[in-house]
């Protein structure tokens, strides 16, 4: 195990090496730059730059304070827009290729400056847009529902990450607009931290305020899980938030099922934990599952709906798209398989880079019909 580590560590910084080298090869060409007074120190910041991720990750899961908070902010920014100069990069040299190949000219330091220009302005529009969660209101018929949930409320967040990044004003935020909403019941669906060293009390203290009559019911998702999440299902149970740990609610007439994160991925622990759960199938039922795998096993177990998160929706182009491949399509948004009807949530907050492009962060409003 300590060696698949290590050498997830070894690969991913390789990458982030190789990205800096190319990034520092299309500067020094598109400039022009041959002075070593530019060159060196050029060098010496993105060769540092280059292996800050992993120092400010470690140090974030060791340390609570603010100089350790500010680093991995910086350097979490930093990797967002390292992604858009990548691009950018990369798109500089296709021109240049194409401007030899075709016989056009080119002015390479003012496509540099257009392209890198573009590429900061879009990193900049991230970060704004990733700080205030939208709220996007769908709407759910559910068979045999009880009168008692027609026209009732739910609301659906996942994925605050609460962390070095976003942290109790976030918090506060996420949980008076949920109040706003005025719910029924509230459905918190993983990944509400983000795995380092946080105040865990002060952090979970303003969704101990939020008043939902029917409850508020959460499920772990994978950051819950990188250690032990023994402290934060402690700080979640003090909140007054019912924990679903592979198990089924029935509240008048309406069956919640929550499944814990170490139990759904792998597909055979999956189907074993719901064999296990009695399902009533002349009852609606709602499963919140944190991420939205595996979806054939809910649809043939006979669940009315599933909700999930985890995506992110990809979070920053272009890695929505390859979101979009790796969950075929079932990524983002309202979706149907058979008889089962699927909402997965972009989220609320932010992984890594403290941006949004491509994909807004959002609050679910689901009204029940």
């Amino acid at each position: 195990m300590v060696y698949q580590f290590v050498f997830f560590i070894a690969i991913i910084q390789s990458v982030i090496f190789l990205i800096h080298w190319f990034l520092y090869k299309t500067l020094v060409s598109f400039f022009s730059l041959s002075n070593t007074g530019f060159i060196l120190p050029l060098k010496i910041i993105l060769g540092l730059l280059s292996i800050s991720l992993i120092s400010a990750t470690f140090l974030s899961f060791q340390y609570l304070n603010v100089l350790v908070r500010l680093f991995y902010i910086a350097v979490a920014s930093w990797m967002g827009f390292l992604n858009f100069l990548f691009l950018a990069s990369i798109s500089l040299w296709i021109i240049y290729f194409s401007a030899q190949k075709f016989s056009f000219s080119l002015d390479q330091k003012l496509s540099a400056i257009i392209f890198f220009g573009l590429a900061i302005i879009v990193g900049i529009y991230g970060i704004v847009n990733a700080k205030t969660p939208r709220i996007v209101e769908i709407s759910v018929k559910l068979p045999n529902l009880p009168e008692y949930w027609r026209n009732k409320t739910a609301v659906w967040v996942s994925d605050i990450h609460l962390g070095s990044v976003r942290r109790y004003d976030f918090a506060k935020d996420i949980a008076d607009r949920i109040n706003q909403e005025k719910p029924d019941i509230v459905f918190i669906g993983g990944d509400l931290f983000d795995g380092g060293t946080i105040d865990l009390d002060a952090f979970t203290e303003p969704f101990s305020k939020i008043s939902a009559p029917d409850g508020i019911y959460f499920i772990t998702g994978n950051h819950e899980k990188f250690f032990s999440d023994v402290a934060y299902l402690k700080v979640v149970k003090e909140a007054g938030i019912k924990i679903l740990n592979n198990e089924l609610v029935n509240i008048k007439g309406l069956q919640i099922i929550g499944v814990d994160w170490n139990d759904n991925q792998d597909i055979k622990k999956y189907k074993s934990v719901l064999d296990k759960i009695n399902l009533d199938k002349n009852l609606p039922s709602i499963l919140l599952k944190h991420a939205p795998t595996n979806l054939e096993l809910a649809r043939d177990k006979g669940i009315s709906f599933q909700i999930s998160g985890h995506t992110h929706e990809g979070q920053i182009f272009p890695i929505n798209l390859i979101t979009k491949l790796i969950y075929r399509g079932y990524e983002y948004g309202f979706k149907k398989l058979g008889d089962l009807q699927i909402y997965i949530s972009s989220g609320a907050g932010t992984w890594g880079p403290p941006m949004r492009v491509a994909a807004s962060p959002e609050i679910v409003v689901i009204k029940f019909k």
